[in-house]
């Protein structure tokens, strides 16, 4: 991906090589996208005949690209007469302003040409090489080019237009221009994307901000977004850099929900650009601290989604969180499940820890109890329909083995779930981390219910319940001649005994035994695990290690943000701030946006972290890490109407400091300086 650009806004996004063409391709998506479908698959210019190389892009706004262009080979540059500029910016459709510089010394005719085209394909279709079932018409007229693709009631339409005349033909335009000597030519193409709904009319006109606006309205809106957030100012650029385009992406990566018209922000670019429960939650506790006011939208989704019947097809259960909702055909239908789709066992358990601690860092009880039957509903699953063996665990067993997702847990690829040796347990499976988080969604729910709710007598059944699985997780899951927890328990009981990051998660839920937390925190920081650029997700030396594996060596950085939050809830500081400090460094080499993943590689053999080729960049989660990072660093916890600041800054940092925190409280500072012979080194 790393020779791809990008822009998006909201709802819609754009992804082109980088010269800005797109080419017909189910191998990666690129083209125009929009509510999951494909609405350009080819947009390619040309000069008379050749097409163009890029001397230079700035896709420094999210939202707007300028690419600067010119005829023929690199080597040939030094001699190019003509060169060209694209300017292109998106909000619903998009727009292209194309411009010929003609340095000639005299007039010369030119030839510009658009080749366009759409597939109008499904992210599915792309992800699986499928072709289409419907039918496509192409409608020329003499200054537009209509696509339209119908099947049955889905309708879907791309329009494109040109602020001069053209010559309009099935598969683009033609420019046929003369331009003067020093002088030069340009047009706009304007490209609108259509959504068709049940009632014949384009959805995207009744949501504000799904429609087609400019680029000075999505830069307010999302500047605006910014400027709440808390002040940073600190001594160590990469912090700065990585939150800064923290800040920028989480911006960029917002959209507006066609079930709700509430403002959510979506997972990731290219695959992700829609509502995940377990990626939407972990994303909303890592932006909590900053912008709170983002949360209840996605709360509210996904508890208005929350399961209410069982559906073999959809993985739906009553009480379960969803895994992912999406809008296109494949959806609709039901060629694929995720209308919504019920496919993850942990996103249950982490929609109580959210709203606990949506409530302990705002106050807002009025919400907790409005979501008072969504609780109780989801720790009924829990116990219920999550317990499918009977034992006390969190499993997971897909209902739908022809198009439902195997692994249901955060590490969801088929090889994630494996013993040491590499064999692959059998289903169902409990891993760790479900039961870390039932474990903290239980302790947390019995707060509420204690606090909120007026039910003492169910606090009290839930704190016994969580008592009683840490005890048990503790005999069960702990490996006593490797000193480590293991990865899951499979159908039998047998312990599936790889070594991997999923014991950092332990720590952040709390049920980690106090005695054996130090000898979890060696192998998180051990060579095995831990790169130099943070925490893989499979240990060097087990059987499927690969450090450019999916989730079988590579490094995650949400994950391992909460892997550091973990060490920080068991005291260790300065073991956090390595994790901290590694994650910063390593954003330095991303241009501060931290990507999906990256490999696994020891530190000392690369000098930098080498790229995952196909990671999500932005992603809302990766986005999300340095804003964890940062509560990490200063040590903030809500506690009653009070944020406690308990700075434990990385050597080497020096000062970091945060104002205007919002919460409960009102606003509060934060400063927090680190300490010991590195404090000159800032700006690492």
């Amino acid at each position: 991906m790393k020779d791809l650009v990008s822009i998006l806004d909201g709802n819609t996004f754009l992804v082109t090589d980088h010269r800005g063409d797109i080419e017909p391709s189910f191998d990666f998506p690129t083209g125009l996208f929009s509510f999951d479908t494909r609405f350009l698959s080819s947009w390619v210019l040309t000069l008379d005949g050749e097409r163009l190389h890029a001397l230079s892009v700035d896709d420094s706004e999210s939202y707007r690209t300028t690419f600067f262009l010119a005829p023929g080979e690199p080597t040939h540059y030094l001699d190019a007469k003509v060169s060209m500029i694209r300017r292109r910016e998106i909000g619903g459709g998009f727009e292209e302003e194309l411009t010929v510089l003609n340095y000639s010394g005299a007039e010369a005719e030119f030839t510009v040409r658009v080749e366009m085209g759409s597939d109008f394909a499904d992210l599915f279709e792309i992800k699986h090489a499928q072709q289409k079932v419907g039918r496509t018409t192409i409608g020329v007229t003499n200054d537009e080019l209509r696509l339209t693709y119908r099947r049955e009631a889905f309708h879907r339409e791309t329009v494109v237009r040109s602020t001069v005349p053209a010559q309009v033909d099935a598969a683009g335009m033609t420019f046929r221009v003369r331009i003067g000597r020093n002088s030069e030519w340009t047009t706009r193409l304007h490209v609108s994307t259509v959504v068709y709904g049940a009632r014949g009319e384009d959805i995207r006109a009744t949501l504000p901000y799904a429609g087609n606006r400019g680029a000075d309205a999505i830069r307010a809106e999302q500047q605006e977004l910014i400027d709440r957030a808390p002040t940073l100012g600190c001594d160590c650029e990469p912090l700065a850099g990585a939150y800064r385009r923290s800040l920028n992406d989480l911006a960029a990566l917002r959209y507006e929900s066609i079930a709700l018209g509430a403002r959510l922000i979506a997972a990731g670019l290219p695959w992700f650009m829609t509502l995940f429960g377990r990626d939407s939650i972990i994303t909303s506790l890592q932006v909590l601290p900053f912008l709170p006011e983002l949360i209840p939208a996605t709360i509210l989704m996904l508890a208005g989604l929350q399961g209410h019947r069982v559906d073999d097809f959809r993985d739906e259960e009553p009480g379960k969180i969803l895994h992912e909702l999406r809008y296109g055909e494949t959806a609709g239908f039901e060629e694929q499940p995720h209308s919504p789709y019920y496919g993850s066992a942990d996103s249950t358990p982490l929609f109580v820890i959210l709203i606990d601690e949506y409530e302990r860092w705002t106050g807002d009880t009025a919400l907790v109890k409005r979501l008072e039957p969504h609780v109780r509903a989801a720790l009924e699953w829990i116990d219920t329909y999550g317990d499918l063996l009977g034992t006390g665990y969190l499993w997971y067993r897909t209902r739908n083995p022809e198009t439902g997702l195997q692994n249901q847990c955060w590490k969801d690829s088929w090889d994630a779930i494996s013993y040491a040796d590499g064999r692959l347990p059998g289903f169902p499976r409990a891993t760790c981390e479900l039961q870390g988080y039932a474990y903290d969604a239980k302790i947390r729910a019995a707060r509420l219910a204690r606090k909120i709710w007026n039910d003492p007598a169910y606090a009290d059944r839930l704190e016994r319940e969580a008592a009683a699985l840490k005890q048990r997780f503790n005999h069960d899951f702990w490996i006593a001649d490797r000193e480590y927890y293991a990865l899951a328990l499979d159908a039998d009981g047998r312990q599936v005994d790889a070594l991997t990051s999923n014991i950092g998660h332990l720590l952040w839920s709390g049920i980690v035994d106090e005695p054996r937390a130090g000898k979890v925190v060696g192998h998180l920081l051990g060579p095995r695990l831990f790169s130099g650029w943070g925490v893989r997700t499979l240990a060097e030396g087990e059987g499927r290690y690969n450090p450019i594996g999916y989730h079988v060596g590579t490094v995650w950085p949400f994950d391992n943000s909460i892997i550091a939050w973990g060490l920080g809830r068991y005291g260790y500081r300065e073991e956090a701030g390595l994790i901290c400090e590694a994650m910063l460094a390593a954003s330095r080499y991303f241009d501060g946006r931290l990507p999906e993943a990256f490999a696994g590689y020891p530190r000392s053999r690369t000098g930098y972290p080498v790229e995952y080729p196909t990671a999500c960049s932005p992603q809302a989660w990766s986005s999300g890490t340095p804003l964890l990072l940062l509560r990490v660093m200063l040590g903030l916890e809500p506690q009653g109407e009070h944020l406690i600041i308990d700075p434990a800054v990385p050597p080497g940092m020096g000062r970091v400091e945060l104002l205007d925190i919002p919460g409960r409280w009102g606003r509060v500072d934060a400063l927090g300086r680190s300490r010991g012979p590195q404090d000159q080194q800032t700006g690492r």
